[in-house]
Formats: structure tokens, C-alpha cells, sequence
């Protein structure tokens, strides 16, 4: 059976060990030294003032609590402010209950016990029984730290004094990490409404000052709106923070049957849409918000993940619905692969999730993967085709249905 220094020396490296013994080792060691049993052995005084003191060491142990909680606000399977509250609740209990016994034990060994805090409203305290003191003790001392001071129990002797006045003084520090902690919590949970509302409001002020149509400030409102409510999702810092190759990983993952289903790269090896997926970036739009404009220079190829779309166009000085984009489809792509100004505007009907990718990396894509760039021009004409057919037929049937009415009438 091997030695257990030898399986330690197997988990811990011999500088571990040697550091571990020039600091903590021996406060660790007396911390867990049975002082009250060898104390009985040799004396039946038990409850002599220097054991008590020796005994005050088992509070060094404590600082492994304070090591768990700090461990535990840095893992992430559990809640920050459960924890940082919890932690926060302890030290005050703790403090408090230290502050009260210490102050008991000036009482009970001052020579006179009338002339002490508790004995001046319990002269027969020692006789009360453990709880009462307790309460009492407790009562003392947190009436102090909250500087209520009812002054039903005070100091009646110089060494209270002065144990009170290092308790106020400590209670100066620890008022101040508690209040401080605690705000922290409270700005950080509420901070982020805050500046939801000033940025509306700033909105609200920019479109009435600059006399905006009520279209655009809405646009401008429900845009902000968006951001408030998917900041929380974090999604591109989450992303940002990631190794490329990981950030690669994920963008396939979530789009890659998207990208691949789309008329546009019908037919293309998976290498090229692998190249094409890790370049997009995924994009919110708010309801009624316009993707992109009719009439302006293509600059992004748009893919829709999910939501709707109207494709709006002016005719007769007016914005008409010429059509919708389901899931899937893309926007844009006639202004983009031609190089002309976009022939009609995008605008959200619901919450929508958008791919985009610039234009001149799609083209960059394509001239490295000349084949496949082949492909994606041949399944472009053959959509313009089919829609130039669509637009004669339905040109054709209006003609003749003209025609006849003609006749028809008288």
C-alpha cells in the first residue's frame, strides 16, 4: 500500500507544499487543536478565560467560507445576487452575533455585575437562562450597529466604553460595504430601464423637434424598443468574445440549412456556403421597420431567418404591397448581383430575423470559387426570366380582359 504522502506528492506539486507550509499550515493546525479536551485532562477549570480564547481560534476555519463564496459568485450554475445577497446577510449575522457575545463576556467577568450593561435592567442575569442572554446580547448589539439607540441598555463601566466605541467605529466600515454592495445590486438590476427610457425620451424630443412624419418616429421607437429587449440575449458580444473558429461553428450551425435552401445558392458546394454562413451576421428588426429602401445603392445581400416581410414600391405617387417574403427568401438580391439601385423597399410586418452580408464579400466569395460563383449568376437569370414571364402573362391577361369587356359594352 503506497504511503499517503506519496499519493498526495502525486495531486500537488512539491512548491504547493512548501508555500501551503510557510503560510497557513500552522494556523490551520491550531484552528483544529482540541485545546478543550487536553484542557480537561489537566484542568477542571473549563471555563477559564484563556481556554475560551484558545477555543476563538476554530474562527480561522472561517475564512474557507468566505473562499466558498467566492467561488460560488463565479459559478454560473448559480444566481449572482442570491449568492452576493446570502453573502451579504452572513457577514451582518455574523458581526453581529461576535459583537454580542464579546460584549456578554465583559459582563460576566467585571467584578460587579450591577455595574454592567445587562446588569443594570437583569441584576440576576447569570441566572437567566441561555436563550434570554442571548436575545438580550443580540438586541445590544444590533440596536448599535443601526445607531437606533433606544438607551434602555448602555454602557455602565470604562471597558464597555470603550468595546463600544470600537464597535461603532467598525460599524462605520461595515455600514458602508453593506450599503454600498446593496446599491450596486439595485442600480445594476434597474440601470439598464433607466437608459431605456432616457433614450426614448431623447427620441421623442429629436422626432418633435425636427417635425419627423409619424412613420419614421415610429420606426425610431419601435427600433429602440428592439435593442432593449435583445440586448439581454447579448448575442453578437457573446459571439465577439469567441475564437473564429468557434464563432464559425456556431454560425453553421444555426444557419446553414437557411443559407443552403435559398434559390440563390441552390446547386453551390458546401465549401462555399460554409465561407458564406461565417461571414453574415445575424440582424433584429423591430415590426414596421424598413430593411432596406427602394431606389438606394445596393450595398447587403439580406436573407430572412424568420418573421415577415412586404415588398412595397411606388406607383402612382403612392407606396402599394407588390408582394411578401416568407422565411428563407432573400431581399435584395436584384439590386445586389446586377449592381443597380434596389427596385423596391423591405418593411418588416413582424419581428424579424435578418442574415446580411456585404456585397462586396459575396463577390470576393464568388471569385475565389469561380464554379460555383457560375452557378449562383445562372440561378439569378433564371429568376429573372421566370419573373419577366410572370409580368408578360399577367400584362397579357389584363389586355385581353380589357378587350372582352370592350365588346361587352354597349
Amino acid at each position: 500500500m503506497a504511503h499517503p504522502a506519496s499519493e498526495l506528492g502525486v495531486f500537488l506539486p512539491s512548491w504547493a507544499v512548501c508555500r501551503y507550509l510557510s503560510s497557513w499550515f500552522a494556523f490551520d493546525v491550531c484552528s483544529t487543536f482540541p485545546f478543550h479536551s487536553i484542557s480537561l485532562l489537566f484542568n477542571r477549570h473549563e471555563h477559564s478565560l484563556g481556554l475560551k480564547f484558545l477555543n476563538a481560534l476554530r474562527l480561522w476555519r472561517l475564512r474557507r467560507v468566505s473562499s466558498l463564496f467566492a467561488r460560488l459568485e463565479k459559478d454560473i450554475r448559480f444566481n449572482y445576487a442570491v449568492i452576493r445577497c446570502t453573502k451579504l446577510i452572513s457577514v451582518t449575522l455574523f458581526a453581529v452575533h461576535c459583537a454580542g457575545c464579546i460584549n456578554y463576556l465583559i459582563a460576566d467577568r467585571y467584578p460587579d455585575p450591577r455595574r454592567t450593561w445587562i446588569g443594570a435592567s437583569m441584576p440576576d442575569f447569570r441566572e437567566a437562562g441561555l436563550w434570554a442572554r442571548y436575545v438580550t446580547s443580540l438586541y445590544w448589539s444590533i440596536t448599535t450597529m443601526t445607531t437606533t439607540g433606544y438607551g434602555d441598555l448602555h454602557a455602565e463601566n470604562t471597558r464597555e466604553m470603550l468595546f463600544g466605541i470600537a464597535y461603532m467605529l467598525f460599524n462605520l466600515w461595515l455600514t458602508a460595504y453593506l450599503i454600498g454592495n446593496m446599491t450596486n445590486l439595485v442600480v445594476h438590476s434597474t440601470s439598464r430601464t433607466r437608459d431605456f427610457r432616457d433614450m426614448v425620451q431623447a427620441a421623442s424630443e429629436f422626432a418633435a423637434r425636427n417635425q419627423l412624419p409619424q412613420q419614421i418616429e415610429e420606426q425610431m421607437l419601435n427600433h429602440i424598443c428592439l435593442r432593449f429587449r435583445t440586448e439581454g440575449l447579448k448575442q453578437q458580444e457573446t459571439l465577439e468574445i469567441l475564437p473564429k473558429a468557434m464563432r464559425a461553428s456556431i454560425s453553421l450551425c444555426l444557419f446553414f440549412p437557411v443559407v443552403q435552401g435559398s434559390y440563390l445558392f441552390k446547386g453551390v458546394s458546401s465549401g462555399f456556403i460554409q465561407q458564406l454562413v461565417t461571414e453574415m451576421q445575424a440582424e433584429y428588426y423591430a415590426p414596421k421597420e424598413d430593411v432596406m429602401l427602394q431606389n438606394d445603392k445596393p450595398s447587403d445581400l439580406h436573407l430572412l431567418v424568420s418573421g415577415a416581410v412586404d415588398v412595397l414600391a411606388f406607383l402612382d405617387g403612392t407606396e402599394q404591397v407588390c408582394g411578401k417574403a416568407a422565411e428563407g427568401e432573400l431581399l435584395g438580391e436584384t439590386g445586389v448581383m446586377s449592381n443597380q439601385p434596389q427596385p423596391f423597399t423591405f418593411r418588416t410586418t413582424k419581428l424579424s430575423q435578418v442574415l446580411r452580408i456585404s456585397r462586396s464579400k459575396l463577390m470576393d466569395i464568388m471569385q475565389e470559387n469561380r464554379e460555383d460563383g457560375e452557378i449562383i449568376r445562372s440561378n439569378f437569370q433564371q429568376k429573372l426570366r421566370m419573373e419577366q414571364r410572370l409580368y408578360i402573362a399577367m400584362h397579357q391577361d389584363d389586355r385581353v380582359g380589357a378587350f372582352e369587356q370592350t365588346l361587352l359594352d354597349p
